[in-house]
């Protein structure tokens, strides 16, 4: 099937031609998986439409999607025994870390995971049931808002009792599959978000599952499910986890050209080259420089350095912009020498001097004219103050200091 014919033609989906030919490319293997397919299309909605479109284009290429649905490995917790008492004649200390319901509450993701462990799995037929129930609860829920006041107060009862009825279906289809969000998230951990947060991203992913699924398309829940979550964990980490976010198709790239890199540093027992490792991705040299760079996380001038941690890396790091020490202390001592040279001309002289070579206003030099204005008089007169003011001043005694500086620039 031709991708072009497909963008445009499966399910009445729009599909992106150029993304699908990148994700046939991945499938080259026979295979892709749920995260390649929402990567590679830029984390779109996991409508059941966009499923069905998706899964029969691929197939068509000879390319499987592989769900990698996850086995749900936290065991349903055990029925409550009444304990037994201890015997008189023996002390026996229970250590706090185990599952005795005292040392889950200091770490809460033990106690969230022996939360939802409690909560049974549900069969095929059990998650049919729930989602019919949730579907006449919300079609209850939209002729009640319809309709209003022109129903009987009977049948407002019996409708309102329909959508409590579909509310709780949905809150029993989401608990059931808490446990499938946290063996999804688990893959997740390490990528630069805490592992209650992969989780809970997961969680608005599956909610969002539970109120778009459509049982009468044929896909098992946990398989839809499993679409919505990754979605949602994905979409969250390249949102969140880093400091400046950077567009979910570039994360692909990114962990492309690190999956390569970091084979090529096994392989070769040496860090890669830039060239060695754009040759493997096909990418330019500068291309990769440019994606080494984004991969950089910040890092804060903040961070406490050394191992008493009594000093931050801003304190290591010099400021472009700022003048150096030995700059300013040196400009501050040539302003000193100014200021005694100038000290033994009248009032009238020193501020013609000031005026015209801008030692008062930050470096603004004026005219004649300009400081002519200022004192009332000519640009005449102010140039022969001048003239007599700079004869004063190159006098050995008063301009040896200043020629110093000179020599030192």
């Amino acid at each position: 099937m031709n991708p072009e014919a497909a963008a445009a033609s499966e399910g009445g989906t729009e599909l992106p031609v150029e993304q699908l030919r990148r994700l046939i490319g991945l499938g080259s293997r026979g295979s892709v998986t749920v995260d390649e397919v929402l990567v590679a299309l830029g984390s779109p909605e996991p409508t059941p439409e966009f499923i069905a479109a998706i899964t029969e284009l691929l197939a068509g290429q000879g390319i499987r999607v592989d769900p990698e649905e996850p086995e749900v490995a936290i065991p349903v917790a055990p029925p409550v025994v009444a304990p037994v008492p201890p015997r008189p004649a023996r002390r026996r200390v229970v250590p706090i870390d185990r599952d005795n319901g005292r040392g889950a509450g200091t770490d809460p993701v033990r106690t969230y995971l022996k939360e939802i462990g409690r909560v049974p799995l549900l069969t095929g037929p059990e998650e049919v049931s729930l989602a019919q129930r949730l579907e006449a609860g919300e079609a209850a829920r939209a002729r009640l808002a319809l309709l209003g006041d022109a129903l009987t107060d009977e049948e407002r009862g019996s409708l309102r009792a329909c959508v409590a009825d579909g509310n709780e279906a949905k809150r029993i289809l989401i608990s059931a599959n808490l446990r499938l969000v946290v063996s999804i998230a688990k893959r997740y951990a390490g990528r630069g978000m805490l592992f209650l947060d992969l989780i809970q991203e997961g969680n608005l992913g599956l909610i969002r599952a539970v109120e778009k699924f459509d049982h009468t398309k044929g896909f098992k829940f946990s398989t839809y499910a499993t679409w919505w979550i990754r979605q949602a964990i994905t979409r969250a980490i390249a949102d969140q986890a880093r400091t400046i976010r950077i567009p979910v198709h570039m994360v692909e790239t990114i962990n492309k050209v690190m999956r390569v890199s970091r084979g090529l540093l096994q392989e070769l027992e040496r860090e890669p080259t830039v060239e060695e490792v754009a040759a493997k991705v096909d990418l330019a040299p500068s291309r990769v420089r440019e994606i080494y760079r984004i991969n950089q996380d910040p890092l804060s001038l903040d961070s406490p350095v050394g191992a008493e941690e009594d000093t931050n890396l801003g304190d290591f790091l010099a400021d472009a912009q700022a003048e150096a020490p030995g700059d300013v202390a040196l400009r501050d001592l040539l302003k000193a020498a100014v200021d005694e040279a100038l000290a033994d001309l009248n009032e009238r002289e020193r501020d013609v001097v000031r005026l015209r070579f801008g030692l008062d206003d930050e470096g603004q030099v004026r005219t004649l004219e300009e400081v002519g204005r200022e004192f009332g008089v000519t640009r005449e007169r102010i140039r022969q103050i001048e003239s007599k003011t700079l004869a004063k001043l190159r006098h050995p005694q008063r301009s040896q200091k200043l020629r110093d500086y000179l020599e030192e620039a």
